[in-house]
């Protein structure tokens, strides 16, 4: 690979890890592009975000491909994970602590396995106030970590698909298939709530985007040392 194939465009399949933020892998990335071959720019985009805490498949795309972010951005993806029911935080998942914990005698396997149909199809989601989105200007989580509270509006996204894999209560394994727009951690909050209980999102992995698979995608390192 030439510093000219990267400014005229390519796509890079990332395995994101635990803990990084996608505009790190995108930093990362572009950085030892530029050190690898002096240059001194070299357009990098990711086409969705996955959190800090998700970790999966993110595309990258590099040079002239940026302006191709958007149609991957629309594609159909697929989720791995686990929600924790029993209990709920202010973000959806682990970045917050329990704060309410509800009775998870009543749930059995069928309750949970019924609950799924509730949520197939187009659905109204509300997004969580954890996250990048913006109100008036201001992106939402600033707004939540500054204490302040506003009010979200729901928005149509479509769950294609809504599988239970394995059920080891609190802890309910699922894989998803969703539109673009859709919040997993919205999901298992929803998904908990649907349970009369709470939920929380506790693990989270994007296996898919499109017909992009993880299984295809390289590691930080292991593209770092592809440059070598």
């Amino acid at each position: 690979m030439t510093a000219e194939d990267y400014q005229n465009g390519q796509l890079l399949l990332i395995d994101k890890p635990l803990n990084w933020t996608s505009f790190q892998v995108v930093n990362k990335l572009r950085w030892e592009i530029r050190q690898r071959y002096a240059i001194k720019k070299i357009k990098v985009g990711h086409a969705g975000t996955l959190d800090p805490l998700a970790t999966g498949l993110l595309i990258l795309c590099t040079g002239k491909f940026t302006k191709k972010i958007e149609t991957y951005q629309a594609q159909e993806k697929e989720y791995t994970g686990t929600i924790t029911i029993g209990g709920t935080t202010s973000s959806y998942d682990l970045e917050t602590a329990i704060n309410e914990t509800f009775p998870i005698d009543h749930i059995t396997e069928k309750l949970i396995n019924e609950t799924t149909q509730q949520f197939l199809g187009e659905i109204d989601q509300k997004p969580p106030i954890f996250s990048a989105l913006k109100k008036d200007g201001k992106k939402l989580y600033e707004i939540a970590r500054a204490g302040e509270t506003v009010e979200i509006k729901t928005r149509k996204i479509t769950i294609f698909e809504f599988e239970i894999t394995n059920i080891n209560l609190p802890h309910i394994d699922f894989r998803v298939v969703c539109s673009k727009g859709t919040y997993i951690r919205s999901l298992a909050y929803d998904f908990g709530k649907a349970l009369n209980s709470g939920g929380h999102l506790s693990a989270l992995r994007r296996t898919k985007i499109g017909d992009y698979s993880v299984m295809e995608a390289q590691s930080i390192e292991g593209f770092i040392e592809g440059l070598k």
